[in-house]
C-alpha cells in the first residue's frame, strides 16, 4: 500500500487510488470540494438583500399608505435602499455567512437573529445621532419583517441544500485521522445523516494498522499513517482533515499538523471520546495554560425540567381540544372495522422504572398479542424489539393509521397525565428493559415521548444500536430547544412515512 506522501509524488504518472476522490461533486488530485460553499453564500446574501429591500419597501407602504407620493416619503424610500446592503454587513459581522454554520443547526440562525438586533440598534442610534425623527410605525413594520423574511427564505435555502446533498452533490470532503473502529463508525454516521454535507473520502490509520491489505475502510481508501494526513488532504481534494480521538495524537502533534494544513486553508477538527455530548454542555476552559475541555452535567432536574412538563402538558391539552373531531372519525373508522376496541391499551416503562398504561388507536386484530408468538421468528429488527414490515395482524386501517403516525394521537392523554413527554425516547415493553443493559438503562432517567430523534432518523427502520444511539443522544444534550426542533422535523417525518410499519 503506497502512503499518501508516496502517492502524491505519483499524481502526475497515475491515476487517484479507487474510490479516493469519494464520488460525485470530488475532484482529482489537488481539486477542492467545497466549490459549494462560494455560490451558496453569494445565494444567501441575494436572499438576504431581497429579504431587507421588500420589508423595507412594505414599511414604507404601510406607514405612508396616504402619501405614498408626498416629498415626505423621500427620505423613507433613500432609508429602504440604504437598509439592504447594511443588513448584509449586519449578517457578515455576525457571522451569519461563516462556512461552518451553514446548512445545519440553529447557530446560523441564532447568529442572523443577532444581527437582527445589531441592525435595529444601529439605526436607532443613526437616527438619533443625525437628528432624524424616525416613525415608529415604518421601524415596527421594517426591521421585525427584514429579519422574519430572511429566517423563512434562509431556511428554503437549506432544504434545497439538504436536497441536493441527498443526490451526491454539494459535499465537502473529509479525511479521517484514527483507529479504524472509530472511523468506521464516524464514516456510517456521516453516511446515515447525509444531510450535514460530511463525505469523508480517505482515512489515515496508525502505522500497525495501515498495513499492506489493508487498504479501505467502509470502501473509503486508506491514504497513509497519521504522519500522512496533510498529504492526503492535498491528494483527494478535501476540505476537512478530522481527528478522532488517539493518544498518538497530542498536542504537539496536533499543532504540527494544523500548521500544515494552514498552507492549504484545510479546516481541523477533533473529536473527543464524547461522541454524543455537545451544545452547551460541552465548553473549552482555559486552566493553567492549557484548553480543557468541560463537561456540565445534564440538567434532569430543576427549573427547565419543570418548565419542559408545564410545556408539554400545556402543549397536549391545546392538541386534544383542538384535534377532538379528528378523534371522532378515527374511533368511527376503527370501531367499524372488525367491531373491536378503539383503543389499545398496553404496559410500558417510564421514567425511573415505573410502569404506566399507555394509549393507542388499535391498530391490529383481536388477540393480536398471542400471535407474536407464533410470530417471532419472522421478526426482522435487531435487538430486543420485535418489528414486521408486513405483520399480518395489522388492520387495513392500521396500516394506515401507522403510516402516518395516527395511532398514537390518544398519547396525548398520557402526556397530560405526566406519564410521558411530547420529546423524549420511545416508550420501552416491560420484557424489553428487562434485557437492557447497565448503559441502555440512561434512557429510563428521562419521561419516554410520543417523538423523539429516533422518530425524525428513520423510525423502525433504524436499528437497535441506533435507536439506542439516538435516545442516549437526546438524554445526554436536552434542551427546550432541542424538542422544539424534534416536534418541527416530526410533520416531515409523518408525512414521509418512511420507517413506520
Amino acid at each position: 500500500m503506497k502512503t499518501a506522501r508516496e502517492q502524491s509524488a505519483r499524481t502526475t504518472a497515475g491515476p487517484v487510488p479507487s474510490g479516493a476522490t469519494g464520488g460525485a461533486g470530488l475532484g482529482g488530485p489537488g481539486a477542492r470540494s467545497g466549490a459549494w460553499v462560494r455560490p451558496y453564500v453569494v445565494s444567501l446574501v441575494c436572499l438576504d438583500l431581497a429579504a431587507a429591500l421588500a420589508a423595507t419597501l412594505s414599511g414604507t407602504a404601510v406607514r405612508f399608505h396616504a402619501v405614498l407620493g408626498a416629498a415626505t416619503t423621500l427620505p423613507y424610500l433613500l432609508l429602504s435602499l440604504l437598509l439592504p446592503p447594511l443588513w448584509v454587513l449586519s449578517v457578515c459581522l455576525g457571522g451569519g455567512y461563516a462556512r461552518r454554520f451553514l446548512g445545519v443547526g440553529t447557530e446560523e440562525y441564532r447568529r442572523v437573529a443577532t444581527s437582527g438586533l445589531m441592525l435595529g440598534a444601529a439605526v436607532a442610534v443613526g437616527a438619533y445621532a443625525v437628528g432624524f425623527d424616525l416613525a415608529r410605525g415604518y421601524a415596527l413594520v421594517a426591521l421585525p419583517l427584514i429579519l422574519l423574511i430572511s429566517l423563512g427564505l434562509r431556511y428554503a435555502r437549506r432544504k434545497a441544500l439538504h436536497r441536493s446533498r441527498r443526490s451526491g452533490r454539494c459535499m465537502s470532503g473529509v479525511v479521517v485521522v484514527g483507529y479504524r473502529v472509530a472511523a468506521r463508525d464516524l464514516i456510517r454516521r456521516f453516511r446515515g445523516e447525509v444531510y450535514h454535507g460530511m463525505r469523508v473520502v480517505g482515512v489515515c490509520l496508525p502505522g500497525d494498522e495501515a498495513a499492506p491489505g489493508a487498504d479501505e475502510v467502509e470502501d473509503c481508501p486508506v491514504l497513509g499513517t497519521f504522519t500522512d494526513a496533510a498529504d492526503a488532504a492535498a491528494l483527494v481534494g478535501a476540505d476537512t482533515v478530522a481527528v478522532l480521538a488517539c493518544p498518538e495524537m497530542d498536542g504537539a502533534e496536533l499543532r504540527r499538523l494544523a500548521w500544515r494544513l494552514e498552507k492549504t486553508d484545510t479546516d481541523l477538527i477533533v473529536a473527543s471520546a464524547l461522541m454524543d455530548v455537545a451544545g452547551p454542555r460541552t465548553s473549552i476552559r482555559p486552566v493553567a495554560g492549557l484548553p480543557l475541555l468541560h463537561v456540565e452535567h445534564p440538567e434532569l432536574v430543576g427549573a427547565r425540567r419543570v418548565l419542559k412538563g408545564a410545556f408539554d402538558r400545556c402543549a397536549a391539552a391545546l392538541a386534544l381540544a383542538l384535534l377532538s373531531p379528528l378523534f371522532l372519525v378515527l374511533s368511527v373508522l376503527v370501531r367499524a372495522e372488525g367491531g373491536g376496541p378503539v383503543l389499545f391499551t398496553q404496559t410500558r416503562v417510564g421514567r425511573g422504572g415505573r410502569e404506566f398504561t399507555v394509549y393507542k388507536f388499535r391498530t391490529m386484530v383481536a388477540g393480536a398479542e398471542a400471535l407474536k408468538t407464533v410470530l417471532r421468528p419472522r421478526n426482522e429488527h435487531d435487538g430486543v424489539l420485535f418489528k414486521m414490515r408486513r405483520d399480518p395482524r395489522v388492520t387495513p386501517v392500521g396500516v394506515w393509521l401507522r403510516r402516518y403516525s395516527l395511532d398514537e394521537l390518544p398519547q396525548l392523554v398520557n402526556v397530560v397525565r405526566g406519564e410521558m413527554s411530547l420529546v423524549g425516547p420511545r416508550p420501552p415493553l416491560p420484557e424489553e428493559v428487562a434485557q437492557y443493559g447497565d448503559d441502555v438503562r440512561r434512557r429510563l432517567v428521562v419521561k419516554p415521548g410520543m417523538t423523539g430523534l429516533w422518530q425524525v432518523s428513520g423510525r423502525s427502520d433504524l436499528s437497535w444500536e441506533e435507536s439506542v444511539r439516538l435516545d442516549l443522544r437526546y438524554v445526554e444534550n436536552w434542551s427546550l430547544t432541542l424538542d422544539i426542533q424534534i416536534l418541527w422535523k416530526t410533520w416531515s417525518a409523518v408525512i414521509r412515512g418512511a420507517g413506520a410499519y
